[in-house]
């Protein structure tokens, strides 16, 4: 069985020293279950408890495979009915909690949550039952991060087993073979009903190459104030970023600014001698937070492995484009009105009123609302708004009103202004919305127009968005349902 975690289950927890470490190189190897402070851990688990907890999970799944399991998505209420625990709702609870009483124990949680971390609480909660100590006190779910002192080791393991539990082994053989990105976890995440975090903990143990996982919370109420780690959760010697590390400073962590939003990076982070591929995604915030936490992919560094082929896909606003440096953001209009009342061009408007009356004001002056034509407009010193006149009318239509042949000659233009300013351009799918175009060719032209001639091209899905059938992208091989 491969391992994430094990000796490298990486928490910080602290040792007589302080350090929670044995001093090896690196001072990142845990001493066996030595090295593990908890109470309730050290009395089950003498060598590894990551195998431990795996091991009395998987024997869960098991049995209930035996009698007749199926998913997704998995129902890990079925599995507390086989170790005779009842499972009752109570909005008294924040998530789930597993509670002594007469009888045993039994597990309560709060039916107000979004079924997936319903799911997940629940399965927590027997991760907490497979401890022999479990009666003696009533066991709340809890965060890594909000665990106090050696409570987050256990935390940690009963996340562990509830990503055994909701994922079983066997439920999905292609996953294996994978190569993992945000995006295919959030795929999973849909195709299972889960939380990204659930997921993610289980996605650490199929992956073929090295691959760490990671949780981090904002340190204030702004992204600038910085992001704290939770946890990291790597195999053996590769990720060494532990619990308590500060997050660098512009890593791609601080724009996962809401729940959903994606972000990608290259970064060097604490402990880690070379730079590491960063994939993350928004998860839903600490209660009382105004900013999500983050959750993700540590990822090893190969410039072959991760080098974009074509246009970046993230999950985001196209109007709060990422990076730094020069941006433009391309927008397709219509060649019938100056007015924007639909689509992104409205959630433009919206947002600086401004760019509309400069392009009003541009058709007025040189009657220049013809298909092909470019306007752009400078709203900041380094972010600029390219309306291309690529769509003929508006409104309802029985054939697709965008005009291909008039959005390869804006392109054209586009490539040749970004070209002048160093500049990365972004977008939402244009033209495939109002414009009813087809979304694979237009991600030719701009692969063929844009990225192929230099341009770095990042392209937005708001949280939730279908993604169009068809779509072709160099990081979505997997056979897996898409998010619907």
């Amino acid at each position: 069985m491969t391992c994430l975690g094990g000796a490298a289950a990486i928490l910080g927890t602290d040792t007589p020293d302080g350090t929670g470490w044995d001093g090896s190189q690196g001072g990142m190897e845990r001493v066996g279950a030595q090295g593990w402070r908890h109470s309730s851990v050290r009395a089950v688990a003498a060598d590894d408890p990551v195998e431990w907890i795996t091991a009395e999970a998987r024997a869960l799944v098991y049995r209930a495979i035996e009698a007749g399991w199926s998913g997704p998505p998995f129902d890990p209420i079925e599995i507390a009915a086989l170790l005779r625990i009842p499972v009752y709702p109570s909005q008294e609870v924040l998530d789930a909690r597993l509670v002594p009483h007469h009888a045993g124990v039994r597990i309560e949680f709060n039916p107000n949550r979004p079924p997936g971390r319903i799911r997940y609480s629940i399965a927590h909660e027997i991760g907490h039952a497979l401890f022999p100590d479990h009666a003696e006190v009533a066991r709340h779910r809890l965060s890594a991060g909000h665990a106090q002192g050696h409570d987050a080791e256990l935390e940690l393991l009963c996340n562990l087993a509830a990503a055994e539990l909701l994922m079983p082994i066997g439920s999905f053989p292609e996953a294996s073979s994978a190569e993992f990105t945000i995006d295919a976890v959030l795929e999973l995440r849909t195709r299972y009903d889960l939380s990204t975090e659930a997921v993610l903990l289980r996605v650490g143990r199929l992956a073929r190459d090295p691959v760490g996982v990671f949780a981090a919370a904002p340190r204030g109420r702004l992204s600038s104030d910085g992001y704290r780690i939770d946890y990291v959760i790597a195999q053996r010697g590769t990720f060494r970023s532990r619990r308590g590390d500060v997050v660098p400073e512009h890593s791609a962590v601080s724009e996962c600014t809401a729940v959903g939003f994606t972000a990608r990076g290259t970064e060097r982070w604490p402990r880690s001698h070379d730079p590491i591929h960063i994939e993350c995604v928004g998860i839903p915030p600490y209660p009382g937070d105004v900013l999500p936490r983050v959750a993700g992919l540590m990822l090893e560094a190969h410039p072959s492995r991760h080098a974009r082929h074509g246009i970046e896909f993230l999950v985001g606003d196209a109007t709060s484009p990422r990076g730094a440096g020069p941006r433009i953001i391309m927008q397709v209009v219509n060649d019938a009105t100056a007015r924007w009342g639909a689509g992104f061009a409205r959630e433009v408007r919206k947002k600086w009123p401004s760019v509309e009356e400069d392009f009003k004001a541009w058709v007025a002056k040189e009657g220049a609302l013809r298909l092909g034509r470019v306007h752009l407009v400078d709203i900041a010193d380094d972010l600029a708004i390219a309306s291309m006149v690529a769509q003929h009318g508006y409104g309802p239509s029985p054939k697709p009103r965008i005009r291909y042949q008039a959005l390869e000659a804006c392109l054209d233009a586009v490539r040749d202004i970004a070209v002048s300013r160093g500049a990365a351009v972004h977008a939402p799918r244009i033209g495939a919305g109002q414009a009813g175009g087809s979304w694979p060719v237009i991600e030719e032209l701009i692969n063929d127009i844009l990225v192929r001639q230099g341009v770095k091209v990042v392209v937005y899905d708001l949280p939730g968005t279908p993604r169009p059938s068809g779509e072709i992208s160099v990081e979505r091989q997997m056979p897996l349902a898409l998010i619907s």
